[in-house]
């Protein structure tokens, strides 16, 4: 394979060098030079002291069938382009809209998929300073400023997203800790809010604003300790996932305002976040170096990945490289090529197809069916990694006719033999949302199993009987809170109904902070000391919230490869391709295997094979 060739011939100098292309079971993913996106004079930003790059899409629905638009900041600046992707290079001179802001800096946005047309999109972005702009970059217009006079909270924004299924309300998280939710068609008021508790629970409370007349936020929330990096709502726009700078996953039932579940990273906070495809699993990353894959349905970690040298920045499935597989339980007889030739049809579905394909997952009246997921992950040490999370992983106790599938497909060598995984789950204690806890993943066996992508050591998964991290059901109560929060003026917080502008984005901004904040509420301080105590690591490690290295599978990068000379700020799948930036402000464009073919007819026929190798 040409990794294994390049790594053989290159050494330490090999090391260093910024990759333009890498090999997976699918094929070559290369880098399209022509594709890039800067500032228009693609001069390196100076990235000292400034924000994360950033980088939002959405799609016009443009008759001509280029609707995609590309938005991201660099430094004081934000820009706005048609983007062509694989299909032509990039016009820099044409910018649809630019911004320069004075004072603050732009550190995050999102689109609005829902009320975006051609003729106009709804913009969220969010500033140093604190603010959140809604801006139409196609009518260049500016509709509003929230938090203008900084009156709600007056730290950094760090990460900004409309409500899934809502074309009005939007959700603020900052690095106090607190998280707020908007609604567009409201004010702000001229003096600070005032809070009134709605819930409060472990290390979290959440408030409703009390005044006569409705007004933002609608609700806030207040969520660990230190600043709170980044957010994720799940596919179905129900759960949502927050890390903090304390080191704390939290996944809270978001309609109920109840906390799900907790996990705790090995040291060091926590910097981004996302959901698997079908909302069964979490991933997270941060300042342990480390991936960390956990069960939402289990309330446990059952994975970690290293690779990592430096801090994590983005993690981010691949919704259409993700593998599902229909298959007869019986066991395989032929070759191990016969086999992979036999899977590598599964790959790539096209992200609607694998998320109703991994809905079947759960079926009883439909035949097994395998899957392989796939996420990607980029950090400070300027790598990009890919890995494969495989059902040897998943549930270590099926049979080796099941996990062989993608065992061979995912690795070209055999894997270590006695590599061995014991679960000891019992007891789960079953809530309100936790409808699927009788899933295999939990039942006490102990089996020898090959391990893709896993390291060679013997993995001894402990989970001891009291799920204590499973706080609250998400269910039940629900109904209870939100007449609550009607009641207090938060009339369309469970209705999701109103108009406003366009667009739409379903890639994240993926947000990483350094700065600890520290909350600052008239009323609530009382409370929150009380409801924030601190967790002792020597404490959580070894237990649910924080298996030890040596009690959890290690998984291994399918590629781990350097691709910039910056640290890396955004990782995004689009069905063509892949899109990376560097905090130098360029934004790359990596062709998957097969996408390349137009734009090297049209820009790049000086070029081999359409890419700088």
């Amino acid at each position: 394979m040409l990794i294994s060739k390049m790594a053989a011939e290159g050494g330490g100098k090999e090391m260093n060098e910024i990759k333009t292309q890498f090999t997976t079971r699918e094929g070559v993913y290369k880098l399209l030079t022509h594709s890039e996106y800067s500032r228009p004079n693609r001069v390196p930003f100076n990235s000292q002291g400034s924000n994360p790059v950033k980088v939002s899409f959405v799609n016009v629905n443009d008759q001509s069938g280029n609707g995609d638009r590309i938005c991201f900041n660099v430094g004081r600046e934000l820009y706005f382009y048609i983007y062509k992707g694989v299909r032509k290079a990039a016009d820099l001179s044409k910018p649809i809209d630019k911004r320069i802001y004075k004072g603050t800096q732009p550190t995050c946005h999102d689109f609005n998929h829902l009320t975006a047309t051609a003729e106009s999109v709804s913009l969220l972005v969010g500033f140093s300073a604190g603010q959140v702009q809604l801006i139409d970059p196609i009518k260049k217009e500016t509709s509003k400023l929230f938090n203008e006079e900084r009156l709600i909270d007056k730290s950094r924004v760090t990460c900004v997203k409309w409500v899934p299924g809502s074309e009005s309300l939007f959700l603020v998280s900052h690095a106090s800790g607190n998280m707020y939710l908007y609604n567009v068609e409201h004010t702000c008021g001229t003096t600070a809010p005032h809070y009134q508790l709605l819930k409060q629970g472990e290390n979290y409370s959440v408030h409703t604003c009390k005044s006569k007349s409705t007004r933002n936020p609608l609700l806030k929330w207040t969520v660990g300790e230190g600043a709170l990096n980044e957010f994720a709502f799940s596919p179905d726009g129900k759960l949502l996932a927050c890390v903090s700078q304390d080191g704390f996953l939290r996944v809270f039932n978001f309609d109920a305002v109840e906390l799900h579940g907790t996990m705790k990273s090995y040291f060091g906070g926590l910097l981004c976040v996302c959901w698997s495809p079908d909302g069964k699993y979490i991933v997270a990353g941060g300042e342990d170096d480390l991936v960390t894959v956990w069960s939402f349905l289990d309330c446990r970690v059952i994975a970690r990945g290293h690779g990592h040298k430096s801090w994590v920045s983005v993690v981010a499935f691949d919704h259409y490289t993700t593998s599902v597989e229909e298959s007869d339980p019986m066991e395989f007889s032929g070759s191990d090529e016969d086999f992979q030739d036999q899977m590598i049809h599964f790959g790539r579905d096209r992200a609607n197809s694998t998320q109703s394909r991994l809905s079947k997952r759960n079926s009883t009246d439909s035949r097994p069916v395998s899957v392989t997921y796939r996420f990607g992950s980029v950090g400070q040490d300027t790598q990009l990694c890919l890995w494969d999370l495989t059902e040897d992983i998943l549930f270590p106790h099926l049979p080796l006719s099941r996990t062989r599938t993608h065992t061979n497909v995912m690795n070209a060598t055999s894997p270590p033999a006695g590599a061995t995984i014991i679960t000891n789950t019992s007891s789960n204690t079953t809530n309100g949302n936790n409808s699927g806890a009788n899933t295999p993943g939990i039942n006490s066996l102990s089996t020898t199993l090959p391990r893709s992508n896993s390291l060679p050591h013997s993995a001894s998964t402990t989970a001891t009987a009291n799920n204590t991290n499973k706080t609250g059901s998400g269910g039940g109560i629900g109904s209870g809170i939100m007449d609550s929060a009607i009641a207090t003026g938060v009339s369309k917080f469970a209705t999701l109904s109103l108009h406003d502008r366009k667009e739409r984005h379903h890639e994240k901004d993926h947000k990483r902070n350094h700065s600890m904040g520290h909350i600052s509420s008239k009323s609530s301080d009382k409370l929150n000391l009380l409801t924030k105590t601190k967790s002792d690591p020597a404490k959580t490690l070894g237990t649910l919230l924080c298996p030890r290295m040596e009690d959890v599978p290690l998984l291994e990068p399918l590629i781990c490869k350097k691709i910039a000379h910056e640290r890396l700020t955004v990782l995004i799948f689009l069905e063509d391709c892949l899109v990376t930036a560097c905090q130098e402000g360029f934004i790359c464009t990596w062709a998957r295997p097969g996408k390349v073919g137009l734009l090297s007819s049209q820009n790049q026929a000086s070029s081999p094979s359409g890419t700088v190798v």
